[in-house]
């Protein structure tokens, strides 16, 4: 049993089961403090690590996008969860072609990790960085904003419907050790709303915290002006148990070693969609798809350029990666907010989509 995993039995023995969100909350914060994920513990690997041309799209769909609203002189180009800092330092980099953006853009991270802070600061040096514990503490202003894997990493709740009622998943205790269980029967409107035609039996999940930082953003965004990118993986409107646990790339036990694993659930992209509003909402797009009409074809060409056949392979595999449907490229979506006075952003089509 891991430090972690007895103070929390500990806990529950003393008051009781509690939520799935509780619980989460604490592993996810003992995770990213401990050690760098992306680093030599390899737990998983992100886009952007995956190719610099991920990165550079994003960044010039920013450049676009502040540009198509008047290039305002000054704005606050926020990422939520920016790992390494390689996402921003590869848009960044992109951003710089267009001309006074970098002078006007004032950089926030917001980040919780002290060993995810100390990686970004050193590779993002040049920018000044600034960091913030949560979105609700970005200053004013215009809000150009980007979130790859940032949802999926937050605390969720699952309830399973037994109708006309709902039950609540918890952990508890069996055996001394962490285990799920379900709570008492209740009615709950708000579920009922949400997910009307939900047989017996099945589980659904919302995210409270996430829900919460997509309204803080759709408000900036629509009062003050600018944008937001969010790219992770799930469904418009999913339900089923999705919550997974992964350690050096192998499923594990959420329960098992809470605070050695990174925990994740799907994204509900209507959920953050609604919670943003007013904001106008386009998307979710496949990533592939989003990728290609920025013209990552286009890029990889000019990457591969002269530098032999090896290299120009190895740059198809990472396009491929991205891109195709097997690997990252439908299971991925991209899911933009825009003030409500505003068309479609680069690489969504002309208007919200509901699949």
């Amino acid at each position: 049993m891991t430090p972690l995993a007895a103070t929390l039995a500990a806990r529950i023995a003393a008051t009781g089961p509690i939520g799935l969100d509780d619980f989460l909350a604490a592993a996810g914060q003992g995770y990213y403090a401990a050690a760098d994920p992306f680093g030599a513990r390899g737990d998983f690997v992100t886009a952007p690590e995956v190719s610099q041309m991920f990165g550079e799209l994003i960044g010039a769909w920013l450049a676009q996008v502040w540009l198509d609203q008047g290039a305002p002189s000054r704005f606050v180009l926020a990422e939520l969860g920016p790992g390494r800092g390689t996402l921003m330092a590869d848009a960044l980099r992109a951003m710089a072609a267009a001309p006074g953006l970098l002078a006007a853009a004032e950089l926030w991270l917001v980040e919780t990790s002290p060993v995810l802070r100390r990686a970004q600061a050193e590779r993002l040096a040049s920018a000044a960085p600034r960091f913030a514990d949560r979105v609700s503490a970005l200053p004013p202003g215009p809000l150009y904003l980007i979130a790859n894997e940032f949802f999926d990493a937050l605390p969720i709740r699952q309830h399973r419907r037994a109708d006309p009622a709902w039950q609540e998943r918890r952990v508890g205790l069996a055996g001394g050790r962490l285990a799920f269980e379900w709570g008492s029967l209740r009615i709950d409107p708000d579920l009922d709303r949400r997910f009307p035609l939900t047989a017996d039996g099945v589980i659904v999940e919302t995210c409270p915290v996430g829900e919460v930082a997509a309204a803080v953003v759709g408000a900036r965004i629509a009062a003050e002006g600018g944008a937001a990118l969010v790219i992770d993986y799930g469904a418009w409107d999913g339900v089923g148990d999705t919550l997974q646990a992964l350690s050096r790339h192998a499923p594990v036990d959420p329960l098992a070693a809470p605070g050695t694993a990174d925990v994740t659930a799907h994204v509900r992209f209507r959920a953050l969609a609604e919670a943003a509003s007013p904001a106008r909402a386009f998307g979710p797009e496949p990533q592939g798809a989003f990728l290609e009409r920025l013209g990552i074809a286009a890029r990889a060409a000019r990457l591969a350029r002269g530098r032999g056949p090896d290299v120009a392979t190895l740059i198809a595999a990472d396009v491929r990666r991205l891109t195709d449907a097997a690997e990252m490229g439908t299971l991925f979506k991209a899911l933009a907010f825009v003030p409500p006075w505003t068309g479609a952003p680069p690489g969504f089509a002309d208007g919200p989509e509901q699949p």
